[in-house]
């Protein structure tokens, strides 16, 4: 329906790319996205091993029908914690993944790796001249998050669309729009404006293939836009997430001065959340990676539900421009 660089460049039949989310991302949740036309990130990072992400790798290529899939390579502030990322690129390039979602740092080391490999990249960032870092390093294109991105968005202040107007104006490479977009007619929107695809993450959390606790993504599919919030800010990374009983501990604790994520313990790691809210539902407990797209996400389907309805929404939001454009330039009759 839409072809842009980036689904000629990735194999994509939609330009809608499902971002990596930490634990959430598996094997059949990014297949699922691959049998709609989309493209999903497998997230190495959770999982306990080598052996158990290459047999979520595995699953995720026997589930997607041929379709192609990608991995999420977040790397992390600290030396240390990336220790595994050439054997996360190996065993994605080993079990067919062509796509590549990098995180963090943009060395070129990094992008000759997975180039070597026959794959691609593409690298998501939430500042300009990062993505102008990793384009000059060898990225085959550039994912942008603007402020309303759920997750860690970084200090970035500014919208989406402005961020990718901005950007259209100095990037070569195509480029994705994340960060609040949940309906079709952003879809639209974003690609009129010039960029080659959306991506999503919190519209496809209360998907049946996302694990995630049907409590938990009942709770989700009540919420407002206005449920997503900012935490932990006096860090220095901020996490937008939705506003529950632990984000209101970790303000308390702000006021009294905790400015570090260890200050915080264990309410700052990802694995709270996990153990409480994706598995048992718990949604008061644990910082939840949230943008305000949630505001659109009124209802538990699938995956493959989600993505047709976006994109009649946004063949609709397409053929309104096409109606102005043709009004504008239609003869007048004169008396």
């Amino acid at each position: 329906m839409f072809q842009t660089r980036l689904t000629q460049l990735f194999g994509m039949r939609l330009p809608v790319l499902g971002g990596g989310m930490m634990w959430l991302s598996d094997a059949r949740y990014v297949a699922a996205l691959a049998r709609a036309g989309a493209l999903g990130f497998v997230t190495p990072r959770s999982y306990d091993d080598p052996a158990a992400f290459r047999a979520a790798m595995r699953e995720c290529r026997e589930a997607s029908d041929g379709r192609p899939f990608g991995v999420n390579i977040t790397q992390s502030r600290r030396a240390e914690e990336n220790r595994m990322v050439p054997e996360w690129i190996d065993i994605g390039l080993e079990e067919g993944a062509r796509c590549f979602e990098t995180v963090g740092p943009s060395p070129k080391e990094l992008f000759d790796r997975i180039h070597a490999g026959g794959a691609r990249v593409i690298h998501k960032c939430a500042f300009i001249p990062h993505a102008l870092k990793a384009q000059d390093a060898g990225a085959d294109a550039i994912a942008l998050v603007g402020c309303e991105a759920g997750g860690h968005p970084g200090t970035n202040e500014l919208p989406t669309f402005v961020l990718g107007a901005l950007a259209l104006e100095r990037l070569r490479v195509p480029l994705a729009l994340g960060g609040g977009i949940g309906t079709g007619r952003q879809i639209a929107a974003a690609l009129a404006m010039g960029a080659d695809a959306v991506l999503m993450g919190t519209r496809f959390l209360v998907c049946e293939e996302i694990w995630a606790h049907d409590d938990y993504k009942r709770h989700l599919a009540m919420q407002p836009a206005e449920a997503s919030t900012l935490a932990l800010q006096s860090t220095g990374h901020p996490w937008r997430v939705l506003d529950n009983a632990t984000v209101r501990c970790t303000r308390a604790m702000e006021a009294k001065g905790a400015s570090r994520y260890p200050d915080f313990g264990a309410l700052s790691t990802g694995r709270l959340g996990r153990d409480s809210a994706y598995a048992r539902g718990d949604w008061n407990t644990g910082l939840l990676s949230m943008g305000p797209s949630i505001g659109f996400a009124d209802r538990i389907e699938p995956v493959d539900a989600v993505l047709r309805r976006l994109m009649d929404d946004a063949a609709a939001g397409a053929a309104h421009l096409r109606a102005l454009a043709g009004a504008s330039t239609s003869p007048t009759s004169h008396p």
